[in-house]
C-alpha cells in the first residue's frame, strides 16, 4: 500500500456545500445568546487584563492597535508570549489550541524544534542577513523544485503580496498583454491591483481607497466557479489586446472559502491554453499545506506560474516567492547585462540566510514526517466532529474542509455578494458582527481560529488535541439563540 501523498482524503462535494451555505444566509441569524456572550466579554476584561492594557497603549501608536490583520479579534486583540506545537499562550498565562498556525504556515505546528535549532544554529554564524548570496537560496530552489517540477525556476521574495505582484509583472513582460482576470473575492494579497474584486465577488474598485483608476483598470474578475464568465471575460479581452494571466486559489476564493469543483482547474487550464493566457496559482496557503506537491500536484494541473508565501519560509519572516516555466521566470533576470526586457523586483530581505535555511530545513522536515497528511486528518477529525455538533444542536451552520483548511461557517458573511445588492446591504455589518462574536466566544473557550470561521490544521494536532478541540467548540456552540 502506497503511503498518502495529499491532505486532503476526500475532496467535498460542493454543489452539497453550496447548497448548505444557501440555506445557512437565508436563515435568520443564530448570534450567541445575549446574556452568554456577556460572560464571554467578561472573561477578556478580567482573564485578559494585560493584553487590554497592551492593546490600549498600542492604539496610541499603531493604527487599531495591531500590524497584522489577523491580529484584529473581538473585542480586542490577543497579546501572545509563547507558541510551541498545537497550542499559544498568551501574556496573561491563558493557554489556547491554536488553529490559526499563524494564517497557515507552520504545518508541523509552532516553533518546531528541529528547525528552531537549524535557525539559531545559522544566527551563531552567518547572522539574518548579509546583502550578499547564500548557498541555503540555491538549496531552497533546488528542493521546491523536486517537490514541484512546474518550479523550474524559482524567485524568493518577501511576502504572497510581493510573490503576486512579481507574477503578474513577469506574465505581462512575457505575453505583452496587459489584462489580469482573478475569480471575484479571492485574496491575492493587497497590492493596488490585486485590492480589485477583494473578499467579496463584485466589489471591484469597493476597497480601492488611495488607489489611482489607472492601477486597476486592467484587472477584471469574474463570479466563482462561472466559467462561462470566465470565457466572455477571454473572448471580449483577445478582442482589445488579449489576456496576461488568469490568478486563482486553487482550492477556490480565500483558501476555499467558496469552493471550487473538483474539475474547476483544469477547465481554467484548458481556457487559458486556448485563448494564450498564463494560469497563475497562489498557493500561498495550498502550497505544501495540501501535500508536498501543493494543490497543483493534487488537482494534476501544472501552472504556468505558482505563487509561495508563508510555507515557503516554514513560518519564519520573509516568506515569500514565485516560480514556474523558466521562460516566463527569467523575465526578472533577463537585461541585466544591457540587453533585452525585464521585470523588475526587488527586495532587500528578499531570500537572506535565515528565512531560506528555516523553508529549506521546514520542508525537510514536512517530507519527511508526513506533515500535511497527518495535519489533513486532524482537519478531518475536526470537521466530522463539528458536523456532529451542528447535527445535535440542529443548527444550520456548515462545517467543511480541504484537508487541514477547515471552514465553519456560522453567519455565512462571507457567502454575500452583489449579485444580491440589498441583501448584502441590509446583512452585511450585523452578519459580519455575528462572526466576530463567534471568534470571541470561540476564544473565551480556549480556541483560536481565523476570524471566527477557518481553521488551519497541523501535525501536532493530535487526536486527543482534537477531542478537547470539539469539546470546547460544543460548549460554543451550545450557547447560541434557540438552543
Amino acid at each position: 500500500m502506497t503511503e498518502q501523498q495529499f491532505a486532503i482524503s476526500q475532496y467535498p462535494d460542493t454543489v452539497e456545500v453550496y447548497a448548505r451555505l444557501k440555506n445557512l444566509i437565508n436563515q435568520p441569524l443564530r448570534p450567541v445568546r445575549e446574556g452568554k456572550m456577556r460572560e464571554y466579554l467578561d472573561y477578556f476584561d478580567t482573564k485578559c487584563a494585560r493584553s487590554k492594557a497592551l492593546n490600549e497603549e498600542a492604539c496610541k501608536l499603531i493604527p487599531g492597535g495591531v500590524q497584522h490583520n489577523l491580529a484584529f479579534n473581538y473585542p480586542f486583540p490577543i497579546a501572545i508570549e509563547k507558541a510551541e506545537g498545537a497550542y499559544l499562550w498568551d501574556v496573561d498565562g491563558n493557554r489556547y489550541i491554536d488553529f490559526l498556525q499563524a494564517g497557515g504556515p507552520t504545518v508541523l505546528g509552532s516553533n518546531y524544534a528541529p528547525v528552531r535549532e537549524k535557525v539559531i544554529e545559522l544566527l551563531q554564524t552567518c547572522g539574518p542577513v548579509t546583502g550578499l548570496f547564500h548557498e541555503y537560496e540555491l538549496k531552497l530552489a533546488q528542493l521546491v523544485h523536486r517537490l514541484m517540477p512546474s518550479i523550474e525556476m524559482f524567485r524568493m521574495l518577501g511576502s504572497g503580496t510581493e510573490g503576486v505582484m512579481a507574477a503578474i509583472r513577469a506574465a505581462r513582460t512575457f505575453t505583452k498583454k496587459k489584462k489580469v482576470i482573478k475569480v471575484g473575492g479571492a485574496y491575492h494579497g493587497w497590492s493596488d491591483s490585486m485590492i480589485y474584486g477583494l473578499h467579496i465577488p463584485g466589489l471591484g474598485r469597493m476597497e480601492a481607497k488611495g488607489i489611482p483608476f489607472g492601477a486597476t483598470a486592467n484587472t477584471q474578475e469574474f463570479f466563482p466557479n462561472s466559467l462561462g464568465a470566465l470565457r466572455v471575460r477571454l473572448i471580449l479581452n483577445r478582442l482589445l489586446g488579449g489576456t496576461a494571466a488568469v490568478i486563482l486559489e486553487p482550492v477556490g476564493p480565500e483558501s476555499g472559502t467558496r469552493p471550487v469543483p473538483f474539475d474547476f482547474n483544469q477547465k481554467v487550464r484548458e481556457l487559458c491554453d486556448e485563448f494564450g493566457a498564463l494560469l497563475i496559482f497562489d498557493e500561498v496557503v495550498t502550497g505544501f499545506r495540501l501535500g508536498m506537491g501543493g494543490a497543483q500536484g493534487y488537482f494534476g494541473i501544472k501552472p504556468d506560474l505558482t505563487v509561495f508565501g508563508k510555507c515557503i519560509a516554514g513560518g519564519y519572516p520573509m516568506a515569500g516567492g514565485v516560480g514556474g516555466r523558466a521562460d516566463v521566470i527569467q523575465c526578472f533576470a533577463a537585461g541585466l547585462g544591457g540587453a533585452g526586457e525585464r521585470a523588475y523586483v526587488g527586495g532587500t530581505l528578499s531570500a537572506n540566510p535565515l528565512s531560506c535555511v528555516a523553508g529549506y530545513h521546514a520542508l525537510l522536515e514536512m517530507e519527511r514526517t508526513n506533515a500535511p497528511v497527518l495535519a489533513g486528518k486532524a482537519g478531518d477529525r475536526l470537521t466530522r466532529g463539528l458536523q456532529a455538533i451542528i447535527e445535535e444542536y440542529g443548527l444550520p451552520f456548515v462545517a467543511f474542509n480541504q484537508g487541514p483548511i477547515v471552514h465553519l461557517e456560522t453567519s455565512g458573511v462571507m457567502l454575500l455578494d452583489l449579485r444580491h445588492p440589498l441583501k448584502l446591504a441590509k446583512e452585511m455589518k450585523p452578519r459580519r458582527h455575528m462572526m466576530e462574536e463567534m471568534g470571541a466566544a470561540y476564544m473565551a473557550n480556549g480556541l483560536i481560529t481565523l476570524a471566527g470561521s477557518r481553521m488551519y490544521t497541523s501535525m501536532a494536532d493530535t487526536d486527543e488535541v482534537i477531542d478537547e478541540a470539539l469539546t470546547n467548540f460544543a460548549a460554543a456552540l451550545s450557547s447560541v439563540e434557540g438552543l
